[in-house]
């Protein structure tokens, strides 16, 4: 499945494009904004794959938006004006589509980026690990972790910060996904675009944030909100 967002300041424009990713079964669309600016929040704390983006909107133009993320989703623009697909491209866009849109256009430019972007990934799916440690590269060496070890992991664009107890955090060059799909999840649980944490390691949880220690706050995003709250429901003594 593709995370999705939507981003266009023209209400009807962007309830077309909405419809459109609805009808594609791969496509989740998470959001719909009528602003850049609305738009940089949720992308801080959820996890998305593609963004369709108008690209001539006030306060924030939607290439401005794009340039202004450091590791940002793919994106397919859309616009009603054909001169900014050249512009379009230097920021490495999938695809560009120009309004009015139809759903042929828009399926052809959809399938375009999954073949080229998405074909490939993993799925989403733990791989099964009997094993209770992992074996990491970082920097020059092979180092093995203990699972129990692990207090949380932190993603940093291309790498992972590992924390761990009594240790110094160790770096690697991995993606969230990655690692993930390494890890129990009966033990694991991903909280936050940013974040993976021991379920065993948690005990306190303030304001929808889990405290590891008197400066470590890890946030609970909207995304992950649900699930972990089924994992507190079913450990919750009443």
């Amino acid at each position: 499945m593709i995370t999705c967002v939507s981003i266009d300041d023209e209400p009807l424009a962007l309830k077309q494009i909405n419809g459109y990713i609805e009808k594609i079964p791969y496509l989740q669309l998470l959001e719909g904004f009528t602003s850049a600016i609305k738009a940089l929040d949720f992308l801080q704390h959820n996890e998305v794959d593609l963004m369709f983006v108008d690209i001539n909107m006030p306060d924030l133009s939607g290439m401005d938006f794009v340039k202004s993320l450091s590791n940002p989703p793919k994106v397919i623009f859309t616009t009603a004006y054909r001169e900014y697909a050249a512009e379009g491209f230097q920021v490495d866009a999938a695809d560009y589509l120009v309004k009015p849109i139809s759903f042929t256009a828009f399926a052809k430019a959809v399938d375009k980026t999954r073949n080229r972007y998405f074909q490939n990934s993993k799925p989403q799916e733990s791989i099964q690990n009997n094993d209770q440690f992992l074996f990491i590269k970082s920097e020059y060496k092979i180092i093995r972790i203990n699972l129990d070890d692990i207090k949380y992991i932190e993603g940093m664009r291309d790498y992972v910060r590992i924390h761990l107890d009594n240790e110094k955090p160790i770096m690697a060059l991995l993606g969230m996904k990655n690692i993930q799909q390494h890890l129990p999840s009966d033990k694991f649980m991903r909280v936050h675009r940013s974040y993976i944490v021991n379920l065993n390691k948690i005990h306190i949880i303030e304001r929808n944030r889990i405290v590891f220690n008197p400066d470590v706050y890890i946030p609970v995003s909207d995304q992950y909100k649900e699930e972990f709250q089924k994992y507190l429901d079913h450990n919750f003594l009443k």
